[in-house]
């Protein structure tokens, strides 16, 4: 398209040939159109990143929620246990329920098959390969505090 025929006003564009006047018309609306596409982009995106930034939030409530709710158990806990049982015990169970719910979700991915599956085996994998680095570790380090 050139220049001359889209700066023209109405009727001088109607003198322009009609190959210009083409042109130009289809550059009216195609600028037309990625106004309007940019305007619904922009609609879209303000309240989206809200619901964003609003769903961080709520997470991270969540976080100190749980962690309000671990301390109250723990006091809980030790107005009749002993203070090092009573965190050994809430540590126990968090580990115990992370366990069942983590094996209660690598079985459904495992049963929804194909790629979850896949994924199911890899994250098994990788846990299984953790777990048997940080066991003995773990072991080690309670003997030698039970052994002091």
């Amino acid at each position: 398209m050139t220049e001359e025929a889209a700066d023209l006003p109405g009727r001088a564009r109607a003198t322009a040939s009609p190959t210009d006047r083409l042109a130009a018309d289809v550059a009216d609306v195609v600028r037309e159109e990625v106004r309007e596409v940019r305007q619904q982009l922009a609609d879209a995106a303000l309240p989206a990143g809200v619901g964003l930034a609003l769903l961080a939030t709520a997470g991270g409530c969540l976080v100190l929620g749980v962690g309000a709710a671990s301390t109250t158990a723990l006091r809980m806990l030790e107005s009749f246990l002993p203070r090092r049982l009573a965190a050994s015990g809430l540590t126990a169970g968090y580990l115990v329920a992370a366990a069942v719910l983590g094996r209660m979700g690598l079985e459904q991915l495992r049963a929804a098959g194909g790629s979850s599956a896949r994924l199911a085996d890899e994250v098994r994998n990788a846990v299984s390969a953790t777990a048997g680095r940080v066991m003995p570790a773990s072991s080690a380090a309670a003997r030698d505090a039970l052994g002091r």
